[in-house]
C-alpha cells in the first residue's frame, strides 16, 4: 500500500511540479485584517561608515556618501523586509514595473521589493557607464553594461529571491532585490514602520530580513477586519 501511495505522488509531482503544487492562490479577501508594527536597532547604532566616490568623481563624487547596508533613524531599523511567510492564500498578486534607479551613483531605493514575475527597470541618469551585476541563485544571474545612451535596461525577475547587486565599475555601489512569493510584503521606512494589508484571518508567520542582521519572525493571529500589532527588535549578531 506505502508502495502504491508513493507511486501515485510521484506521478503527481510529474504531472503537477512542486512549485505548482505549492503556488500561492491569489482572489478577493473580504474580510481582511492589517498587520503593522516596528523594527527597532537593539544596542547602539554605529556611526555610518564613509564612502569615498573615487571614479567618475565628477558625477559620483557631487554628493557625500555613507554605506547604507545598516541605516538607524532614532533607534528605527530602515531598509528591513517584513513578509509573512508562510501565507498560502489571500489576495491577488500580480507582477509589476518598477524602478531601480541608479542616480549619483547609488541605488535608489537601496532595498526594492516586488511580486516574483515583476519587470525592474534598471535606470541609469547619470550620463556615465554603469555595470549592473546581480548574484542570483534562483533566478538566472545578470551581468549588464549600461554606456550612458542607454537610460533604461529592463530585467524580468521570474522567481522569488533575495538578490544582491552591485556595479562592476563602481565598487561601492551595492543594493537589494527582494522579490516576493505572495503580496503581504514591505520595507520599513525612516520610522521603522510597515503594515501589511487585506491578511485573510489566521494564524501565520511574520519574518523580518536585513541585510546585514540576517533574519527573525514572530507569530501572529489575524482577526477579521482588526489590526494586529508586532514589534521586533533585531542587534548584531
Amino acid at each position: 500500500m506505502k508502495k502504491m501511495i508513493s507511486t501515485f505522488l510521484s506521478g503527481a509531482l510529474l504531472l503537477f511540479p512542486l512549485s505548482a503544487v505549492l503556488a500561492y492562490d491569489g482572489g478577493a479577501v473580504s474580510d481582511g485584517g492589517t498587520i503593522t508594527g516596528s523594527v527597532k536597532f537593539k544596542g547602539t547604532a554605529p556611526a555610518p561608515k564613509k564612502i569615498e566616490a573615487n571614479k567618475d568623481t565628477e558625477v559620483c563624487g557631487k554628493t557625500p556618501k555613507t554605506d547604507a547596508s545598516l541605516i538607524v533613524s532614532g533607534g528605527n531599523l530602515v531598509n528591513a523586509v517584513v513578509y509573512i511567510s508562510d501565507i498560502k492564500k489571500g489576495k491577488k498578486m500580480e507582477p509589476q514595473k518598477v524602478t531601480l534607479d541608479q542616480k549619483g551613483c547609488e541605488y535608489h531605493p537601496h532595498v526594492l521589493a516586488f511580486p516574483a514575475g515583476s519587470t525592474v527597470e534598471i535606470q541609469n541618469p547619470d550620463g556615465i557607464l554603469h555595470n549592473i551585476h546581480s548574484y542570483s541563485k534562483v533566478n538566472s544571474p545578470f551581468n549588464i553594461a549600461q554606456p550612458k545612451f542607454k537610460k533604461s535596461v529592463p530585467q524580468k525577475i521570474d522567481k522569488p529571491e533575495t538578490i544582491n547587486v552591485k556595479c562592476d565599475v563602481h565598487g561601492w555601489m551595492n543594493g537589494w532585490l527582494f522579490a516576493a512569493e505572495n503580496p503581504y510584503y514591505g520595507v520599513t521606512d525612516n520610522s521603522g514602520n510597515f503594515k501589511l494589508t487585506d491578511v485573510p484571518p489566521g494564524n501565520y508567520t511574520v519574518e523580518v530580513w536585513h541585510e546585514t542582521l540576517g533574519k527573525t519572525t514572530q507569530k501572529v493571529t489575524v482577526k477579521a477586519k482588526e489590526e494586529a500589532k508586532v514589534n521586533f527588535e533585531m542587534a548584531k549578531k
